[in-house]
């Protein structure tokens, strides 16, 4: 049982203060088990703790509990006198939609998020009683204030314009960034957090959240539980990293949403924009497996699912078949095609990126371009209530008014307006009536998510067999649909017969219109029919099955990884290790080395012993200090196992006498300072450096912040300094064209962090580890501890070498072998340590060990 003490503890770790709504909340709302039919109200001392006992769940329905800024609810207070509130089902709200579409016998489905009304504190209590017990709805009260800062303030006003690409270049555009607000954001997640836990079996439960307006909730969930499933779909655009990167709070964000085990997109543009800004941001890359794109998080995989949402097929052709679509549609043909004239439709939410006044631009640049269309073409733009509030939507509304007015005064005539504007908000009937009548719909948003208006419009265009006899004899043959559609709304990529346009372009929009309306027959019918089979397969259920068998395939090695969580506030993350991979505990070490008398320790330089980032590469006086001490100890064996050149590695370790080092991933070796140099194959040509060179030098000048290491037997191409997507492109090209050039030379090419190698074959670290076993068996010295550090893919080698040698005659029975990495990563080691000052701290502590034995020995 997880209790409230416990989630105490994880707010205290984090240096959070409860929020003081849960405790107010979390004594009214009533629990759900996940025994069917058992309540009970969380007063009780244990009351609120959350389940993750099997034997509680054994008869458990599979819940997925929907977690979304607003619940599908409808909310009216009651029309007489008597106080109250009366609640039904929103069906126009996705999220009943996925339930409708995906919910059975042995599904159930909870809901958490605000509701459309404000409820006055003193009716909360009856209001969630009513809603669990109802809808299985569990309301997030806000305060007013409170909400508002969240949602219109900072989702609003600076999410949404930043993710459609507006940047608050001046105080007048709004926008800027305000920490104020984005203190109610982070508040509102965190209460919304509190709100699944009064509900959530972690053990069991699939959490799934929607939207930008809770980015940062997957943290909040992920301290409270380290396994739970949780997945996140982004319905917005994900801005490209320039634009991202404005984002004063951007790697709280991208921490956020990280802390999912599934992140959705509507598009790959969204999702490619997003992996660019975590590699860019946070230095994590992504792999492509099987079809799979993950990033490794700490230990974690975080899949990336790329999936446009569908609509509901079933309640769009319900209400095609309703008496109320069809007088509309009788009526809507009596008046423009029965008077000879051609409809355009187009519906969009009045805001700045909706592109309306650009699409009233383009039907005037028609009439301008083509004046036989006058009387015949007729644009119908039903304009939506905006979603949002501000000056910016005032200015949308007066260019609309002020350019349809303008249109219909220079090409009206009696009887006909070029242009009508519908205002008020139609019922959703009536919009289907439209799309039923209209010859060809027009979506032309400067920048949108997942706009489902051309979905809904082929839908609609296929009709039914009534439909089919008020629209006359045409209609019995192949359906025909036409659409114009901007480039940059998220379900352009998948309407391939749709005409794409860019919609400041006004000339190529008019262009694309009179193209739609002009087109032969069987062109529209063929695009409507590719059109109509994939709205229609790809609909709501595909889409929420799709991502659910995503979701679960993605967290069913959640019980096999051992998890536990760092970093405090909006930093906290989980690192999820197999469970034989361990941090390697200075304790533990030390005491196997004070009981060993032979001992081999094998250690890499670059990224080990020295910082990757470091400008200043050369060793410093604390660590020549510490591996003097280290090889004082007669009972020791140290290397410096590197892949830098032996002129660099011998003068930097000059001071060091009795240290043996291994250059150029160990072609070079040597024991002690004054011994010769060997190598450890035959020596090789290097005749292949007159063809690698000047192909690694074309690509350095295209390259900016890239260079080559040239080395006695091997040479590199480093990119650390370049741009990361360009120089990780620029090496996978490089590494295929050296891979070709260099096909019948005795070399190999590898790709490794920030480079890309050229060196002699049979030539690896791991030659080195066992040449050095080797000597030491025949010098009579097996060892008894053996300590293999590392950091990169060359270094695997080295460990696979140790572990193999374990069961070997080159090491003692029953050593203390310690194989260890550096970070959490997948590694051939059992250990690791988190970076570069640990390992010096483990390198002083064993030099102070040895420092002490010396006198004694």
């Amino acid at each position: 049982m997880v209790s409230r003490s416990y989630s105490n503890l994880l707010e205290l770790a984090s240096g959070e203060a409860p929020s003081p709504s849960f405790s107010r909340m979390s004594r009214r709302i009533p629990r759900i088990m996940t025994v069917a039919g058992i309540m009970s109200d969380i007063d009780d001392d244990g009351s609120d703790s959350v389940s993750s006992d099997p034997s509680s769940s054994s008869s458990h329905k599979d819940r997925i509990i929907i977690v979304a800024n607003q619940l599908p609810i409808k909310v009216h207070k009651k029309t007489d006198n008597s106080k109250g509130w009366t609640f039904s089902w929103d069906y126009n709200s996705l999220y009943l939609q996925l339930k409708d579409c995906l919910g059975d016998e042995d599904t159930e489905f909870i809901y958490v998020g605000c509701l459309k009304e404000d409820i006055h504190p003193n009716d909360q209590d009856e209001v969630s009683q009513i809603l669990l017990e109802t809808f299985k709805c569990v309301p997030t009260f806000l305060p007013p204030d409170l909400y508002s800062r969240y949602y219109h303030g900072f989702c609003k006003q600076q999410l949404w314009p930043l993710f459609h690409y507006m940047l608050p270049l001046s105080a007048d555009l709004g926008g800027r960034f305000n920490r104020s607000l984005w203190q109610a954001y982070v508040s509102v997640n965190k209460i919304f957090a509190d709100r699944i836990m009064e509900v959530i079996n972690p053990e069991d439960d699939f959490v799934w959240v929607h939207d930008y307006h809770l980015m940062v909730l997957p943290t909040f969930l992920r301290k409270r539980f380290n396994r739970v499933k949780l997945g996140f779909f982004l319905h917005s655009p994900f801005p490209s990293s320039e634009i991202y990167k404005t984002l004063p709070i951007r790697e709280e964000i991208l921490q956020g949403l990280l802390n999912s085990d599934l992140i959705g997109f509507h598009t790959f543009d969204y999702a490619r924009h997003f992996l660019s800004c975590c590699s860019r941001m946070l230095g994590i890359s992504y792999e492509s497996k099987r079809g799979y794109i993950g990033l490794d998080y700490y230990g974690r995989t975080v899949s990336i699912k790329i999936l446009p949402v569908g609509i509901h097929m079933g309640q769009l052709q319900s209400v095609l078949s309703l008496p109320e679509t069809e007088a509309k549609v009788a009526e809507l043909v009596k008046q423009f095609a029965g008077q000879g004239r051609t409809l355009l439709l187009g519906v969009d939410d009045m805001d700045i990126f909706k592109g309306i006044s650009l699409k009233l631009l383009a039907m005037e640049q028609l009439l301008l371009q083509h004046p036989e269309k006058k009387g015949k073409v007729v644009l119908v733009q039903i304009a939506l209530p905006a979603r949002g509030k501000g000056k910016d939507v005032k200015e949308v509304q007066d260019e609309m008014y002020a350019t349809v007015k303008r249109i219909n005064e220079t090409f009206g005539e009696p009887g006909y307006d070029p242009v009508i504007l519908i205002d008020q908000p139609p019922k959703f009937y009536e919009r289907v009536a439209y799309y039923v009548a209209a010859e060809c719909c027009l979506v032309t948003a400067v920048r949108d998510g997942m706009n489902l208006i051309p979905y809904e419009y082929v839908i609609s265009r296929q009709g039914n067999e009534r439909l089919n006899k008020i629209l006359g004899p045409e209609a019995s043959t192949p359906k025909k649909s036409m659409l114009v559609v901007s480039e940059f709304i998220g379900c352009s990529p998948s309407l391939s017969g749709a005409i794409r346009v860019n919609p400041w372009n006004i000339d190529v929009v008019a262009e694309a219109m009179e193209s739609a309306i002009e087109m032969p027959e069987p062109e529209k019918q063929l695009r409507h029919e590719k059109h109509y089979k994939y709205v229609s397969t790809h609909d709501v259920s595909y889409w929420g099955k799709s991502f659910l068998q995503d979701l679960e395939r993605t967290c069913k090695d959640h019980v096999r990884r051992r998890c536990w969580g760092i970093g405090f506030g909006l930093s906290f993350r989980v690192v999820a290790l197999d469970p034989n991979f361990r941090k390697l505990a200075m304790e533990h070490i030390v005491s196997a080395y004070k009981r060993t008398t032979t001992r081999a320790i094998l250690l890499d330089y670059d990224g080990t012993l020295m910082p990757q980032n470091s400008i200043d590469k050369k060793p410093s006086s604390k660590t020549l200090d510490i591996l003097n001490s280290l090889c004082r100890d007669k009972n020791n064996v140290v290397f410096i196992v590197s892949s830098r050149p032996r002129s660099k590695l011998d003068a930097w370790f000059s001071s060091c006498d009795k240290l043996g080092i291994a250059a150029e991933h160990g072609y070079f070796m040597r024991m002690k300072r004054d011994e010769e140099w060997e190598t450890s194959i035959s020596a090789v040509e290097c005749n292949w450096k007159q063809i690698a060179e000047p192909v690694m030098q074309l690509y350095t000048e295209t390259t900016d912040g890239s260079m080559i290491e040239l080395k006695e037997t091997s040479m590199g191409w480093c990119y650390e300094d370049a741009d990361p997507d360009f120089g990780s492109c620029q090496a996978k090209e490089l590494l295929s064209h050296l891979e070709s050039v260099l096909a019948n030379e005795p070399v190999t090419v590898k790709s490794d962090s920030n480079c890309v190698e050229v060196k002699p074959q049979g030539v690896s670290k791991g030659l080195v580890a066992k040449r050095l076993l080797s000597s030491m068996q025949e010098r009579g010295m097996l060892p008894d501890f053996v300590l293999c550090i590392g950091d990169d893919r060359s270094d695997e080698d080295m460990f696979e070498v140790i572990s193999s040698s374990t069961t070997g005659p080159s090491i003692a029975p029953n050593a203390e072998v310690f194989a260890c990495t550096v970070g959490r990563k997948p590694s051939k080691a059992k250990y690791y340590l988190d970076d570069t000052a640990e390992i010096v701290r483990l390198m002083k502590g064993l030099a102070s060990v040895s420092e002490l034995m010396i006198p004694i020995l």
